[in-house]
């Protein structure tokens, strides 16, 4: 058996090419991943601005000591500029977001003014308050949203507000997906004696829309060879990645890794983990094969660990892996070394010590997918950890 890093670093020393850009409309864009840097086309702000609604004065006018009566000249709404420049004496009345007027650097807010008629008291105030200033956010040419990135609401509206209606971005890598057994049932069908429902082709599903990937969905093959061998060519035909759950363990009717054998490589297909020990790693013809798991959690977390990332190389991202962090285990953990495991826990803050805590959903199984559903994060466990006592610190992921 290879270790979890290990196996990890095979598969993305494999993933070479990138899925090809295309130019597609900003609108459309949320969630994929740039494919080239973008640089803001001019300041933003492009210009000096008033950050409140209020009056503009110059800065000379402001009052050291006291107050001071101006002359209201004019109104100045947001989307408007105002043609003249401020003279000594003269204030103007601005809104949120409009230009500041030549001559003019400070804005006071209309609630510590006095105004009567077109007048207006204004007392002691730092100069240059209430002003942002051009290019305070942004400035011209600077890279705004690196390559690599995948957007997410905040880019978008960031890349509109420049005035982009279309990026150029990485397609989505196509990912066959496939269920495997006998045993299995489609929802919405009589369940035989002996069948369960698939479910892993769901979850699966899911998780490859939420990492970027489009999903074509090959449905339930049963456990005949000659099915399954033409069922993975075809699926190795029209994507760059194909999925299938279930039938890579050791049983006389686990055919996937013998079919693999067949028509595409193996590069590994035992890893040091628990849950999910038995994968198939590998390729048919130019596409990535996972053959993962058919216990619903083992299958789950073998995805999170091996798929995600590839697909995430395959969708050009630059962060192929999410962040962890610790936490302070309120339980005792049992834990075998030699290999890592991976336990489901709720992870909830405790403001009274200002630290993370993280206990167990209950019994782990690989069967339970409950425990996907109750828990938050994953309890990571290194291969050279042993049992875990109360209080100890653990690596968690967060779901």
């Amino acid at each position: 058996m290879i270790s979890v890093r290990d196996g990890q670093n095979r598969i993305l020393d494999r993933v070479t090419k990138i899925v090809s850009p295309e130019l597609l409309p900003v609108t459309d864009a949320l969630d994929r991943v740039l494919a080239e840097d973008v640089r803001a086309p001019f300041d933003v702000p492009p210009s000096d601005n008033s950050a409140v609604d209020g009056y503009a004065v110059r800065n000379d006018d402001v009052p050291a000591h006291g107050t001071r009566d101006l002359t209201v000249t004019a109104d100045l709404p947001a989307g408007s500029v105002y043609d003249g420049a401020l003279a000594a004496g003269q204030a103007i009345r601005i809104m949120t977001g409009a230009p500041m007027p030549a001559g003019a650097g400070t804005v006071y807010p209309q609630e510590i003014v006095e105004r009567q008629d077109a007048r207006v008291r204004i007392p002691t105030l730092d100069k240059g308050a209430n002003v942002r200033g051009r290019g305070e956010d942004i400035t011209s040419g600077m890279t705004v949203v690196e390559a690599g990135v995948p957007l997410r609401p905040q880019e978008i509206g960031l890349l509109t507000s420049l005035g982009l209606v279309q990026v150029l971005a990485h397609s989505r890598p196509r990912v066959a997906l496939l269920s495997t057994g006998d045993e299995v049932a489609e929802p919405g069908t009589v369940r035989k004696p002996g069948q369960i429902y698939d479910s892993n082709r769901f979850t699966l599903r899911g998780s490859i829309t939420r990492c970027g990937g489009e999903v074509i969905d090959l449905g339930i093959v049963p456990d005949r060879r000659e099915a399954l061998r033409a069922r993975l060519l075809d699926a190795a035909s029209m994507a760059e990645v194909v999925v299938s759950s279930g039938g890579v363990s050791v049983g006389v009717y686990d055919l996937v890794k013998d079919v693999l054998e067949e028509i595409g490589g193996i590069e590994f297909w035992q890893v040091a983990m628990q849950p999910g020990r038995p994968l198939a790693m590998g390729s048919i013809g130019p596409a990535h094969f996972f053959g993962l798991p058919g216990n619903p959690v083992a299958s789950m977390l073998a995805f999170m660990l091996f798929v995600r990332p590839a697909i995430h190389k395959l969708a050009g991202r630059r962060q192929l892996f999410p962040a962890t962090f610790h936490a302070r285990a309120d339980e005792a953990m049992r834990k075998k070394t030699g290999r890592r495991e991976f336990k489901r826990g709720v992870l909830h803050y405790a403001p009274e010590e200002a630290a993370w805590h993280v206990r167990t959903t209950g019994p782990q199984g690989s069967g339970i997918l409950r425990s996907m559903v109750v828990g938050n994060c994953l309890v990571i466990l290194d291969e050279e950890r042993g049992d875990v006592a109360p209080g100890e610190l653990v690596e968690v992921e967060p779901f």
